[in-house]
């Protein structure tokens, strides 16, 4: 008899989970079904930069995650039969403010590089050399090229998992589900049971646990870009991402499309109207380094809304008093990095019937959850 699986939630976590509960199921003893309602999700609305090496971040399990993530995409391309319209490994460019500054990040670059394969290659860039690699700028920054470095698109790639995961008999139901007080699923069938539960709801999971007792300590953040349309014959394909100090990063991709962004809006809460000033100030932050883009030029402001937690780090595992209801969230500005091997931890754990010992990549879950 097969075992009944629901995952809660279509973001990168959740559709990375359902991906591999059908890819790693390979005697079909599970039946999985993953319910999402695409409300706001944060993954849908990215555009996303896998290079997490120079983060300025110091926290050793957020970067220990985030540097086997970034790893992690190799595999999961393979496995997922990603194409070059969802990731696309074209480097990345780190750049610095202060010239002392970015000699020292470069150091720390090479130290780095010598036990992180995924880095590939890392060269400090002069501002000439930064114009050669993204030749429509008219003012590059100096800075530090990390070959290893990626792009993703968050829509494209949640929705070739789905469609993988759906090949593998992966069910994708389009509709809000509520626990009740006993642990079953309020569904549009009625109440369900479910031998395990994966829930990845984002920002939504202190709603989604809220029956069950539980409090979660998540906060939601909004955050916008914006797509331009460059006309340019100095504008390509396979050109590297801009990763700028202090400002948003710049992000080309193929067929004319720029993204810049994002934003980081604490007050701005589960709303998902696109705002006049986060869009003038996203153009303006880009203009500091190509000085042609004009507002007729975007497209339009994507919105989505971050799951934060109070320390700025995603967790996962299970619920404290219940091991056959897994959770993973609080990914911040980070998901697209982190989210994929979170998704792929958990899936593992169900089809091997075995929690994994993940303590060097999170707090305990009960750090998070109360």
């Amino acid at each position: 008899m097969q075992k009944r699986i629901a995952v809660i939630g279509g973001g990168i976590i959740g559709a990375t989970a359902a991906f591999y509960l059908g890819y790693l199921d390979q005697t079909q003893s599970l039946s999985v079904t993953l319910f999402d309602d695409d409300l706001g999700q944060a993954t849908k609305a990215a555009s996303g930069i896998i290079s997490p090496w120079l983060s300025k971040r110091r926290n050793k399990r957020w970067y220990t995650l985030a540097k086997e993530g970034a790893a992690f995409y190799r595999k999961l391309v393979t496995d997922a039969n990603l194409g070059t319209n969802v990731y696309q490994q074209t480097g990345t460019i780190v750049t610095r403010k202060d010239p002392n500054d970015l000699d020292s990040l470069f150091q720390e670059a090479e130290i780095k590089l010598r036990h992180t394969p995924a880095m590939r290659s890392v060269a400090l860039l002069s501002s000439q050399d930064v114009g050669k690699r993204l030749p429509f700028l008219t003012n590059p920054p100096a800075g530090i090229l990390v070959e290893g470095g990626a792009k993703i698109d968050g829509l494209h790639f949640v929705e070739a998992l789905l469609d993988q995961a759906q090949k593998r008999h992966v069910e994708i139901s389009r509709q809000r589900v509520f626990f009740d007080e006993s642990g079953k699923l309020r569904t549009s069938k009625g109440l369900e049971s479910f031998d395990k539960i994966i829930i990845a709801t984002g920002a939504w999971m202190k709603g989604t646990l809220k029956p069950l007792n539980y409090l979660v300590k998540v906060r939601p953040q909004k955050g916008q870009l914006i797509d331009l349309t460059i006309k340019s014959k100095h504008y390509g394909s396979h050109l590297p991402v801009l990763m700028p100090e202090s400002s948003s990063d710049i992000i080309p991709f193929e067929h004319d499309k720029l993204v810049v962004g994002a934003t980081h809006e604490n007050d701005g809460g589960f709303d998902l109207k696109p705002t006049s000033e986060a869009r003038n100030r996203l153009l303006t932050n880009a203009k500091a380094f190509d000085q042609h883009l004009q507002m007729d030029q975007i497209d339009r402001v994507r919105v989505g809304t971050r799951a934060y937690t109070d320390d700025f780090a995603p967790f996962f595992g299970h619920l404290p008093d219940n091991p056959n209801i897994l959770l993973g969230g609080g990914l911040g500005s980070s998901g697209l990095t982190t989210g994929p091997l979170i998704g792929y931890f958990l899936a593992r754990a169900v089809v091997e019937d075995q929690l994994g010992v993940w303590d060097k990549y999170t707090k305990p879950i009960s750090h998070y959850i109360i």
